[in-house]
C-alpha cells in the first residue's frame, strides 16, 4: 500500500505561479512513476506530468509542457509540480497518483490503470 497526501493548493490569479506538493508514505520503495492528473466537473481526470522514480526521467501532457516542472526530492518519496503562467483553463482539482509495474508507467496518462491516489487539491486559477 502507498499512501499520498497532496498539498499546496490554492487560488492565484493568471499568469501567477503555485507548487504542488505530493508526499508519499508506505510501499514507496515499490513506487516506479508517479503523476499529477487533474479533473474539472464532468470532465475525465488529464494527465499533467509523470515521474520516474528511480532515473528522474519526466513527461508532459501538451497543455502544460513549457509552463510546469515535475520533479522529486532525492529520497523520491516527495514529488512537486510547480506550475507557472498559470491560466484560467488550468483551474482543477490535482491529483497525485503511483504506479508500482514499469510497464505502467509507459501510458502514464491513462488514469485507469492507477491503484494509489491522493486525495487532491484544489487549483483555482482567475482571469
Amino acid at each position: 500500500q502507498v499512501q499520498l497526501v497532496e498539498s499546496g493548493g490554492g487560488s492565484v490569479q493568471a499568469g501567477g505561479s503555485l507548487r504542488l506538493s505530493c508526499a508519499a508514505s508506505g510501499y514507496t520503495s515499490g513506487m516506479r512513476c508517479m503523476g499529477w492528473f487533474r479533473q474539472t466537473a464532468g470532465k475525465e481526470r488529464e494527465g499533467v506530468a509523470t515521474i520516474y522514480v528511480p532515473g528522474g526521467a519526466t513527461y508532459y501532457g501538451d497543455s502544460v509542457k513549457g509552463r510546469f516542472t515535475i520533479s522529486r526530492d532525492n529520497a523520491g518519496n516527495t514529488v512537486y509540480l510547480q506550475m507557472n503562467s498559470l491560466k484560467p483553463e488550468d483551474t482543477a482539482m490535482y491529483y497525485c497518483a503511483v504506479h508500482t509495474e514499469w510497464q505502467l508507467c509507459v501510458n502514464w496518462e491513462n488514469e485507469k490503470r492507477y491503484k494509489y491516489w491522493g486525495q487532491g487539491t484544489q487549483v483555482t486559477v482567475s482571469s
